[in-house]
């Protein structure tokens, strides 16, 4: 084909528009854009933006203004969290923010889920680039659109985004936007979370940014689309009014603001406010040691299959710049839903920025903006837009815990803190995501709160806190189970009760998670899932020579209605998953236990599923924990006695509970001594324990030691050049069986044929 540019007699400009025009108008479909997707500083500075800081405007009218509209961020936060008909608008899994004409986002609401905002700039500036001066479509005063495929600028396909612009005389001036974990989209599992999903296709909705407002009106032919496409079309109405009506309130505050101010104030407030935390960063990174530090963070499955999964770290600072090089992680998984796209791993480190390191900067995408960010192509953390990304928050949440992890070490030496150094957070929604038909007749998709429940690290000085908030809303509600059971056909038997020996150990022990038993009561539609990973390895590591946590698997009690033990035997129930599962006190049930991806399953009335959830990680060596506090966390229930005295080598009596200081102490440093006695030269030990590939029984994917141009694909043949991207498929789970039930009947000398 001839270049049109260089070749043959030479073209008008009439030509080339003619051509241009034709090019455009022809253009098959607006996929997602790989420069807005691939980028995550700020844009360049706008003329109006140029003209509006020349002004030289007051810097305490500035803050004023930032006041101002931060409180308006935060109302509006409030009113979708009042408002808002899904579970995790009621707990608190919602954002608000204003954006620049341009779409970067300079402030955000308080609470909320701050990762939502920093990756709803993707999608503004793909209807800045697409939309605005499209004859067809246009950006207007009164118009709204509607956004949740995170291929365009989202975490996962169950939170839905309503976008504003806001005029002032015509003038585009800023955007505003309300984001709130729906839940139902229509996917090929309840509750907008779907781990069977084997392809975008299976995920349910796919909203690219489109206009669903128009003067301020939500259009009924365009909803009722949107109704039709999910199992609860009455969430669907209510939840899009709530983020319209929300977004509303914050662009009555900026009106307040360009009536009193002036539109060039609100402007160069937007954009100062940007540029000074981007250059306040920059500034801080250089008080950080330059030095590399590296680290990994374990994913025992694919939420359908047990495997080892590697999400691989290596961060380097130096004078101001701060690279976080995820090269050497697992390879995407062509047919499981466990990747992400890198705008939801990269809105969770600003997360991990703006509420861990440092949260006295304004929440917004500027703090993430000088830090970059490498990964290799079609990775779990930089997935192709090919593959599933429904349960991103797997490899969202453990990319978030290498960086958390990796970053104390550098908080340890740095001279002014902001916060205290931080063991890592548990990682993981352990909750319950359920479905059907409820007892009112209504088909429901959703989840319960309980997954805002993640046991906080311990700190420096102190103890993590127990269930204290997830680390993607760390002002989040885990809810009241009471209200909850108004409108789902299921029973918590036991809701937030401490996990006992669920434990991170440490000089400071992570905070505790709670232990969650439902049970169907008032439906035969009705069953449940869990989207988690830490049932075989821990999803996080220890700081400073504390430990991880536990693993957390999933127990089911088949065969049993607890219902009516409850009326005819109560005496038999029991409060704890591990006095159910040691005791066995249901005679004639089954007894199982599963890996935390467990599939979508219906529930019969009475059957018990019972999970924890997990604890933060601890800080420092256990052998230097107060022994007050060990007996402390004993009386509350948080350890066993023989667990306690195992592992922090405390002597007590037993019955009193009374501490032996001195036995203790001698007791700690046989310990000690014993340490030693066990140790090896360092050379030894990596020359005893390193092998040059994975074992051959074991499903591995990453690379293996310091070789991250090798990423293995389940087996230690099987692998790919990290920068040459090919698929990696699974086998589906119920092939799988049936192989090995067929290899079992062949065993026995029985044809499977013959059988059919």
């Amino acid at each position: 084909m001839k270049d049109l540019n260089t070749t043959g007699p030479a073209r008008s400009a009439e030509d080339m528009k003619l051509i241009k025009q034709f090019l455009e108008d022809t253009t098959l479909f607006l996929g997602p854009d790989p420069e807005i997707m691939q980028n995550h500083d700020l844009m360049e500075r706008s003329p109006d933006e140029e003209l509006a800081i020349g002004q030289n405007f007051d810097h305490h009218m500035i803050a004023r203004i930032r006041d101002r509209l931060q409180s308006g961020c935060d109302e509006g936060y409030e009113m979708v969290e009042q408002m808002g008909a899904a579970p995790g608008a009621k707990w608190g899994d919602v954002i608000t923010g204003i954006y620049t004409a341009s779409g970067d986002l300079a402030l955000a609401s308080a609470g909320g889920v701050l990762l939502f905002s920093s990756v709803v700039h993707h999608p503004i500036k793909f209807i800045v680039k697409n939309w605005m001066n499209e004859p067809t479509v246009g950006v207007r005063d009164g118009d709204g659109f509607i956004h949740n495929d995170s291929r365009y600028g989202n975490v996962h396909n169950t939170d839905q985004s309503m976008i504003l612009p806001i005029f002032h005389e015509g003038r585009l001036v800023c955007w505003v936007a309300s984001t709130v974990h729906e839940g139902e989209n229509g996917a090929i599992e309840p509750g907008g979370m779907p781990s069977m999903a084997e392809s975008p296709s299976d995920e349910g909705l796919k909203m690219s940014p489109f206009k669903v407002v128009e003067n301020y009106q939500i259009k009924r032919d365009l909803l009722t689309f949107l109704q039709n496409s999910v199992r609860e079309p009455k969430l669907q109405l209510e939840d899009m009014k709530v983020k319209l009506f929300a977004c509303l309130r914050i662009k009555q505050r900026i009106e307040e603001t360009l009536n009193t101010e002036g539109p060039e104030a609100l402007v160069a407030m937007l954009r100062l406010t940007m540029e000074d935390v981007r250059t306040e960063v920059k500034r801080r990174l250089t008080e950080w040691p330059d030095m590399s530090v590296q680290t990994y963070i374990i994913q025992d499955s694919t939420l359908r299959e047990n495997c080892v999964v590697k999400v691989n770290c290596k961060l380097t600072k130096k004078g101001d710049r701060l690279i976080f090089d995820f090269r050497g992680s697992s390879p995407e998984f062509t047919n499981r839903a466990t990747n992400t796209i890198l705008g939801g791993l990269k809105g969770m480190l600003s997360q991990l920025f703006l509420c861990y390191i440092w949260p006295d900067l304004p929440r917004g995408q500027a703090a993430m903006a000088p830090i970059e960010v490498i990964t290799d192509p079609h990775s779990i953390l930089n997935c192709s837009y090919d593959a599933p990304n429904s349960q991103s928050l797997m490899s969202i949440f453990t990319g978030f815990t290498a960086g958390q992890h990796a970053v104390a070490k550098f908080l340890y030496s740095c001279p002014e803190k902001y916060t205290k150094v931080h063991a890592p957070t548990f990682n993981m929604i352990n909750t319950f995501i359920w479905g059907g038909v409820s007892q009112h007749g209504e088909t429901l998709g959703n989840l319960c709160a309980d997954l805002n429940g993640m046991g906080a690290g311990a700190t420096s000085n102190r103890d993590g806190e127990h269930a204290l908030a997830p680390i993607f809303a760390t002002m989040a509600d885990i809810g009241e189970q009471e209200v909850n059971e108004e409108d789902v056909p299921f029973l918590q038997l036991v809701s937030k009760k401490m996990t006992r020996d669920a434990i991170a150990p440490g000089k400071y022990r992570g905070g505790q998670g709670y232990t969650m038993m439902v049970a169907t009561k008032d439906s035969e539609q009705w069953g449940f899932m869990t989207t988690a990973q830490g049932a075989k390895i821990p999803p996080i590591q220890g700081l400073f020579g504390g430990y991880a946590c536990g693993t957390y698997p999933l127990s089911k009690v088949k065969d049993v209605d607890v219902y009516e033990i409850l009326q005819s035997e109560p005496e038999k129930f029991r409060h704890s998953i591990e006095e159910i599962m040691n005791e066995r006190p249901f005679e004639e049930a089954s007894y199982t236990t599963h890996h935390m991806g467990m599939g979508f399953e219906i529930s019969k009335r009475g059957e018990l599923f019972m999970i924890s959830q997990g604890a933060g990680a601890g800080y420092g060596d256990l052998l230097e924990r107060d022994p007050v506090g060990v007996v402390k966390d004993i009386e509350e229930g948080l350890i066993s006695a023989e667990v306690a005295a195992r592992l922090y080598k405390v002597v007590f009596d037993p019955a009193t509970l009374a501490i032996d200081f001195d036995a203790t102490e001698a007791a700690r440093e046989e310990e000690r001594q014993a340490r030693i006695a066990r140790s090896m030269p360092y050379a030894e030990f990596v020359k005893d324990w390193t092998q040059p590939k994975p074992p051959s029984h074991l499903k591995y994917f990453g690379c293996w030691g310091d070789d991250i141009d090798t990423l293995y694909m389940g087996a230690p043949d099987v692998t790919r050049r990290a920068d040459t991207p090919k698929p990696n498929y699974m086998p589906h789970p119920k092939d799988v069986r049936i192989a090995e039930l067929e290899a079992r009947l062949a065993n026995a000398g029985i044809d499977g044929g013959e059988l059919q």
